[in-house]
């Protein structure tokens, strides 16, 4: 049973505490662990039902050994990487760990594991060849900082050019259409300030804080984006 490319979701299951459980969805799906049962706040029947019958990826995926189509022993899942979009993009294997070799992880893309007679296969694989893999490293905390004020710094000047080209529009027309347009108009600059300042206390932070202005500069930002959709010019 193959692994469904790009259709493990993430659902959250607990009664007391928060965990995770990545479900395998669609119809190719034969026999699932059960994850949990229990009736949780928030969710419709239908989703309690999703995480009743999805697959635990504690029980299931993590710490399973991956193995070629031959048997032989490849490695074992540490990990699972989890795209925004909440599908599973990468599953990082564990390698090595022999005498005379120490144990790092690398980096599979999903879609390459295939699941049979409840065994992780990856077909093709040798021990040497995945050993001989650029190991996997995670992000450092700087890293996934830069990375995230580059996103928003490319989303304002997505906003400015929206603005640009809104005055351009509004410069055209008169009347009731160029009045509802400059509405719409300042309140998306407003939003653009607003947005622009948090992300402007987030740079002047130490580093190590930033994560302390993430959910208010993520805030602002869903602000400004959604001020850019509501405008049809």
């Amino acid at each position: 049973m193959k692994l469904r490319k790009n259709k493990i979701l993430i659902a959250i299951a607990s009664t007391l505490a928060i965990s995770s459980v990545l479900m395998f969805t669609g119809t190719g799906v034969a026999s699932a662990q059960v994850a949990g049962s229990t009736t949780m706040i928030g969710m419709t029947v239908s989703e309690v039902q999703q995480v009743a019958t999805g697959w635990s990826a504690k029980k299931s995926i993590l710490g399973k050994s991956v193995y070629n189509e031959t048997g032989e022993k490849i490695g074992k899942v540490e990990d699972l990487i989890i795209t925004p979009e909440k599908n599973v993009s990468y599953l990082i294997i564990a390698v090595g760990g022999f005498i005379g070799l120490s144990q790092h992880n690398v980096s599979i893309p999903s879609p390459q594991i295939i699941e049979q007679d409840g065994k992780l296969i990856l077909p093709g694989a040798s021990k040497e060849a995945v050993k001989a893999m650029p190991p996997f490293n995670y992000a450092s905390d700087t890293a996934k900082r830069d990375l995230f004020l580059a996103n928003a710094e490319q989303d304002l000047s997505k906003a400015k050019a929206k603005i640009a080209e809104i005055q351009k529009k509004s410069a055209t027309l008169s009347g009731e259409a160029k009045t509802k347009l400059d509405q719409q108009l300042q309140t998306l600059q407003q939003d653009v300030k607003l947005a622009e300042d948090k992300l402007t206390a987030m740079k002047r932070a130490e580093a190590k804080k930033w994560k302390n202005f993430e959910a208010d500069v993520n805030k602002a930002f869903v602000r400004m984006k959604h001020s850019m959709e509501s405008i049809i010019t």
